[in-house]
This record gives structure tokens, C-alpha cells and sequence, in this order.
């Protein structure tokens, strides 16, 4: 479901003026006024599908308006209407700014009348705080900030100079760094004919309690879902993590580490600097990733994973080491 806090309805608008120009299947004047993944749309969704999507046994049911193939239509036979496109991601990503928009700031006063400031709240020079904002108790927001409308801010928290938040609920005892931007639309790209199409987030960010977050880091808000990240997690500087990804309680992520989207991280996990995952991966409980490893594969619980790309310690110190004594072999060969 859209969070209302951080998203503006625009509809309801029928599947026909959706789509004026294309191939409409069932009720074209069906009135949609949400969007959905296809795993949880309903009645009034407007959904799309693609091979790789997840839900596909979700939509046989669906009663949602669905963005689809003409070879795949049969996938939605209880859909309320369905829009045939060659490439449902991208016209579905076209539509979406007809039935939802993002809320920002704007208004005339730096914090505007609808926020709610708690008491010992201090605001330095320049920050911006949105409409329906709530910042707890004891916080201190740094120069040029901006918090965002609706964003949620617990107790305690030290928002350094120039973080921008949107679209996020925080709890209490955040330490979020100069530069830190939090709840950006991630990299969804969808190839159409025309070009690349930017593919619309509408997720958010949730931050428990007791997070520091490093200077200019980023974390992207979600697609549909969100992006969380658990309590007691330490992220260093200049650390990315992307959207719909999950990071467990006490992970220690260290500088210029890139987590790639969907990928859920373990309790207690603990990164080196430079360290890569590629999208939808799983890095178990407790388990460590060496500075500058590149994963590619999920990591059982409890496992040391080094080297690019990444593998258990063991393995790749053997694999390094028999490395090193065939090129010594080679160098003497050669004299």
C-alpha cells in the first residue's frame, strides 16, 4: 500500500484514458487509483508483469488492472482490465505519475506550519523541515538539512549538515553524517524504444533505533516494499545500500561498500571497506565479508567470504596460494 504521508493520489482514473492509444483487454473503463506490485494488487491497482517479476501465481487471481504482453495475457485471466505492451515495465513506469506523485517540499516558511517539533528540538541556519515532518524530543538538525514531508524522526537524534531525508520513519538515537542522503529514488531503469525509462519508487526507508549512518552515505527507499535497515546497525561513509534491501540488527558496514538491490543481510554481519553485492543476494547471519570482496553468490551464516569474486576464506587462500607457487614456478622455468 502507497503511504499517504509521503504520496499524493492523483486518481481515480480509468484504464482507457491510461491508456488512450493502446491495446486494452476487458473493462477499459474500469477506475484504478493505486499501483501495486502484481503480488499484492487489488481491485483498484494497476499493476504490470513481466517474466522476471514476482507473483506470477498472485496475478492468476488478481482482480487489478494489469500492464502486460499479449503472449503472457493468459497469466491474468480474473484481471479487472489489462493494458497489452511489448514492454509492460516501461509503460507501466509511464503511467505511474498519472495516478501517483511523490509529495515535496515547498511552501514558504523553512519549517513549514503542519510539522511537529517536540521539545529541545533545535533547528540550525538554512535546514528545511516539510509538512507533517515529526521530529522527537533532544534532536538537533545541522545547517542547510532537509527533511522531508511526513518523515518521521525519533528522540535524540543528530541530523548532520546538509542530510537530506524523504520518504523515511527513523527511530530514536539516529546519528546520521554531513552529506547523508536518505530515501532517494534508486537506479530502476526499464529499456523502452524510445530510451531508457526511469521506473518509479513509491517504497520508503525505515531506520530503527540506535543507527549512525556515515557522511554522504545513501539509502535508496524501495519500489513497493521498503528498505530497512534494524537496530544498532553502523554504516561508515560513503556507503551505498540500494532499494528493497534488508540489513539486520548490529551490521557493520565499512567505508565505500555497495549493496546492490533486494539483497538482505544477517544479524551481526560485518563488511570490510569496498566490499560489493550483487542484487537479491543473501549474506547469513554473523557471516564477514573481507574489505574489497565481490559477492555474487548468498553467504551461509557464519562464514568468512573473500577475494572477487568472493568465496569462503579457506578456499581462496588455498586458490591464492597455489597461484602464487605455480607463477614462482614459471618465473624460475623461465631463467
Amino acid at each position: 500500500m502507497i503511504d499517504p504521508r509521503f504520496y499524493e493520489a492523483l486518481g481515480p482514473v480509468t484504464v482507457r484514458a491510461l491508456a488512450p492509444s493502446g491495446e486494452i483487454g476487458g473493462d477499459a473503463d474500469r477506475p484504478v487509483s493505486g499501483v501495486a506490485s502484481a503480488d499484492r494488487a487489488g481491485p483498484g491497482d494497476l499493476c504490470y508483469y513481466e517474466p522476471k517479476s514476482k507473483g506470477a501465481v498472485a496475478l492468476a487471481s488478481s482482480p487489478a488492472a494489469c500492464v502486460i504482453a499479449p503472449a503472457l495475457a493468459h497469466l491474468a485471466p480474473n484481471a479487472a482490465a489489462l493494458i497489452l505492451a511489448e514492454r509492460p515495465r516501461a509503460l507501466f513506469a509511464r503511467l505511474v505519475p498519472l495516478l501517483i506523485r511523490p509529495r515535496a517540499v515547498d511552501g514558504d516558511s523553512a519549517i513549514d506550519p503542519t510539522a511537529r517539533l517536540e521539545d529541545n528540538v533545535r533547528v540550525a541556519p538554512g535546514a528545511v523541515i516539510g509538512a507533517g515532518a515529526q521530529i522527537g524530543a533532544n534532536s538537533f538538525v545541522g545547517p542547510n538539512a532537509v527533511i522531508g514531508p511526513g518523515v518521521t524522526i525519533g528522540r535524540r537524534a543528530r541530523i548532520g549538515a546538509g542530510v537530506c531525508i524523504s520518504f523515511a520513519l527513523i527511530g530514536d538515537d539516529a546519528n546520521i553524517l554531513a552529506g547523508a542522503v536518505i530515501g532517494e529514488q534508486g537506479f530502476g531503469v526499464a529499456g523502452d524504444a524510445s530510451g531508457p525509462v526511469d521506473v518509479p519508487h513509491l517504497g520508503r526507508v525505515i531506520i530503527q533505533d540506535r543507527v549512525t549512518i556515515g557522511a554522504n552515505s545513501c539509502i535508496d527507499r524501495g519500489v513497493f516494499d521498503d528498505t530497512t535497515i534494524a537496530e544498532d546497525v553502523k554504516i561508515d561513509n560513503l556507503c551505498h545500500i540500494a532499494h528493497n534491501c534488508s540489513i539486520g540488527r548490529g551490521a557493520l558496514i565499512a567505508a565505500f561498500a555497495g549493496i546492490s538491490g533486494s539483497t538482505t543481510v544477517g544479524d551481526g554481519v560485518t563488511m570490510g571497506g569496498r566490499v560489493g553485492i550483487a542484487d537479491h543476494r543473501k549474506i547469513g547471519k554473523g557471516a564477514t565479508i573481507a574489505g574489497g570482496a565481490a559477492v555474487f553468490q548468498d553467504v551461509p551464516a557464519g562464514e568468512v567470504w573473500s577475494g572477487y569474486p568472493a568465496k569462503p576464506l579457506r578456499k581462496w587462500l588455498r586458490e591464492a596460494a597455489w597461484l602464487s607457487r605455480r607463477a614462482a614456478g614459471a618465473r624460475d622455468e623461465g631463467k
